[in-house]
């Protein structure tokens, strides 16, 4: 097998993780509150990405470029845009469906390059003018298939915003470190800023119950630490282009994870809203910039 290929099969099993954790986040909402479930989820991906620091001083890597900006000052700016999607998305999760709140989330990726069209005050790009009806008719079906508009669909979207901030702010600090320390710097942040958020909202419920623990550690070892060192090697070998397309089928995995693991289902119209979504995910890639991944690595959930 070449490097290229196991470099594609890295990332679509990054990919596959990250749909995987919409179902999972879904049901585990039901024994813990989401600021109790982001704490222990993020400090159990930090404890288990100590490893793979000792494992990278071992391979080579370019130097990041010198900064005057320490790394836990910019870990701690990430953290704080990484908590605010993961919260809002937690939050989504409660009451709406895990299909239809991975698709709202995948807007994130439309919003990047319209956030920094609009910030450098440029015309917007003929891929953009495409990528935003067909982004908005995708999330319509999807709304439409699944009720009326709830909550949840509020704070997926809010989800997709905060985390179109969070790409664009890694964007400008991401070559200013070396990748895994920085990647762990952010996991801390959340860390230490979750833990912050449910002692003083949950102060009682801060011990998970026995029925939670297996799902925690799914999604703190496999969907977040996991995914981490497999995204950093996976990407050495395949490039931006071919990444952003493997990346733009995590709400279709979501959709699938959804179905196999709670039975949510999707029909016809919730179908072709979420190849809308997609298609739209994929177009906006052309407005140009570098696609980024879905993930606290500097780089994804995800």
């Amino acid at each position: 097998m070449s490097p290229h290929t196991r470099g594609i099969l890295l990332l679509v099993l990054v990919t596959a993780l990250w749909g995987s954790t919409f179902a999972v986040v879904k049901e585990l909402g039901e024994l813990l509150p989401p600021s109790v479930l982001i704490a222990w989820r993020f400090l159990i991906a930090s404890v288990a990405l100590l490893p793979a620091l000792g494992l990278a001083r071992r391979v080579a890597s370019p130097a990041p470029a010198p900064s005057a900006r320490p790394l836990w000052r910019d870990g701690l700016m990430l953290g704080a845009w990484l908590i605010a999607g993961y919260g809002t998305q937690t939050i989504a999760l409660q009451t709406t469906g895990a299909n239809r709140a991975a698709f709202f989330t995948a807007l994130s990726v439309v919003l990047v390059p319209v956030w920094l069209t609009f910030a450098q005050r440029r015309p917007l790009p003929l891929a953009l003018w495409l990528a935003l009806p067909l982004a908005v008719a995708g999330l319509a079906l999807l709304s439409w298939e699944g009720g009326a508009l709830v909550v949840g669909d509020a704070w997926a979207l809010a989800c997709a915003v905060t985390y179109a901030g969070f790409i664009i702010a890694l964007e400008r600090t991401a070559a200013r470190h070396e990748a895994l320390r920085f990647t762990l710097a952010q996991l801390l942040a959340v860390t230490a800023l979750a833990w912050g958020w449910a002692l003083l909202a949950d102060p009682g419920r801060l011990w998970p119950p026995a029925a939670a623990w297996l799902p925690l550690l799914y999604l703190g070892v496999a969907a977040t630490a996991l995914t981490t060192l497999l995204q950093t090697v996976g990407q050495r070998r395949v490039s931006a282009a071919e990444a952003s397309l493997i990346y733009a089928l995590e709400p279709v995995t979501a959709a699938l994870f959804s179905f196999l693991l709670i039975g949510e289902r999707i029909g016809v119209r919730g179908a072709l809203g979420g190849l809308l979504v997609v298609g739209a995910t994929v177009l906006s890639q052309r407005a140009g910039g570098e696609p980024h991944p879905e993930t606290p690595t500097p780089q994804a959930e995800g």
